[in-house]
C-alpha cells in the first residue's frame, strides 16, 4: 500500500472511476443472474396465468372459444407472453447487442417483432375492458330457491375463478342472507360484495395495462433518442417526472392487488416492475458508455 504524506490530501475518487466501478458491477455475474432470474420467473407466469384462465374460459365459454373471443378468453396470458418477448426485445436493444450492430436487418428485425408484440398488447388492453364490461352485466338475482341452482351454476369468487356450486355452498350463503348478482347468459352467479371486489380488479386491470403501454412509448422514446432518431427537449426535462408517476401508479395497483389478496397479479406485477427496471439499468449503462466514448473522441 502506497503511503500518502502527512501534508498531502488524499484525492477522492474521480468520476471516471465511478463509473468504471458501476460498469463492473453491472457486468458481475450476481447482477445479471438476478436479472435473468427475474426473466424466468415472468415465464413461468405465463404458464400460471394460462391456468388460471383456461379453467374460468370452461365456464364464461362454455360453448367453446373462437378467433372472436379468445382474446376476452386469455387476455392476461397473450398480455403477459407479449410482454415477455417484448422484455426480450428491450433486453437485447440496450444490453446484449453493440451498438454497432444495430443496423440494417437486425434493427428492422427487432423493431418488425416488437411492432408485433405491440399490436397483442393494445389488443390485451382492449380484452381487459371487455371484462369490465362483462361484470357490468350482472344483474339483481330473485333467489327463490339458491339450492336449486346447484347442478349447472357457478359461483364466480374472482374474475378468474369460478367454483362448482354446491349444495353445500348455497345452504352457507343462504344462511348469510345477502344480495346476489347473476349473468344469466353464463349461469354464474355471485354475492353484491364479491361482485364489488371483482369491479375493482378489472378496473385495476384497465389502469394497470394503459400505465404499461405507457412505460414501452418511454421507453421506445429513451431507445430512438439513444440511437440519434429522436430529440425532445421537453423529454429531456421531465422525463423522471414522468416515470416516477408511471411506476408509481404501477406501484400502486400492486399493492391493491396484495391488500386483496391476488398474489399471482401482485407476484406478476412486482416482477415486471423490477424487470424494467432492469432495463432502465441497461439504459444508464448504454447512455454512460455513449457519453465517454463521445468525450474519448473529442
Amino acid at each position: 500500500m502506497t503511503e500518502i504524506p502527512m501534508n498531502q490530501t488524499p484525492i477522492p475518487p474521480t468520476n471516471a472511476s465511478f463509473k468504471q466501478s458501476f460498469m463492473n458491477h453491472f457486468h458481475s455475474w450476481g447482477y445479471q443472474g438476478f436479472k435473468y432470474l427475474v426473466y424466468t420467473l415472468l415465464a413461468i407466469n405465463v404458464y400460471l396465468f394460462f391456468s388460471e384462465e383456461w379453467l374460468a374460459s370452461k365456464v364464461i365459454f362454455a360453448n367453446g372459444i373462437n378467433v372472436d373471443n379468445i382474446i376476452e378468453a386469455f387476455s392476461s396470458t397473450i398480455d403477459t407472453a407479449a410482454w415477455l418477448v417484448l422484455l426480450l426485445l428491450f433486453e437485447l436493444e440496450t444490453y446484449v447487442i453493440d451498438d454497432d450492430k444495430l443496423t440494417g436487418r437486425t434493427k428492422l428485425s427487432l423493431h418488425g417483432v416488437r411492432a408485433f408484440c405491440y399490436i397483442f398488447i393494445l389488443y390485451s388492453l382492449y380484452g381487459y375492458m371487455t371484462k369490465v364490461g362483462l361484470i357490468g352485466q350482472f344483474q339483481p338475482h330473485q333467489i327463490t330457491d339458491l339450492c336449486g341452482l346447484a347442478k349447472e351454476w357457478k359461483f364466480m369468487e374472482t374474475l378468474n375463478v369460478y367454483n362448482e356450486f354446491t349444495k353445500e355452498t348455497c345452504r352457507s350463503l343462504s344462511a348469510a342472507n345477502t344480495e346476489f348478482f347473476s349473468y344469466d347468459k353464463f349461469k354464474v352467479i355471485t354475492t353484491a360484495q364479491t361482485l364489488n371486489d371483482v369491479k375493482g380488479l378489472a378496473w385495476v386491470d384497465v389502469i394497470n395495462a394503459t400505465a404499461w403501454v405507457s412505460v414501452v412509448v418511454m421507453l421506445e422514446i429513451d431507445v430512438h433518442t439513444q440511437l440519434g432518431n429522436l430529440s425532445s427537449k421537453f423529454w429531456e426535462k421531465y422525463n423522471v417526472f414522468v416515470k416516477v408517476t408511471v411506476y408509481s401508479v404501477l406501484f400502486v395497483a400492486a399493492v391493491y392487488w396484495g391488500v386483496t389478496g391476488n398474489f399471482l397479479e401482485f407476484w406478476d406485477a412486482f416482477l415486471w416492475i423490477v424487470a424494467f427496471v432492469l432495463i432502465e439499468m441497461n439504459m444508464f449503462e448504454w447512455q454512460a458508455e455513449v457519453a465517454e466514448r463521445n468525450s474519448k473522441s473529442k
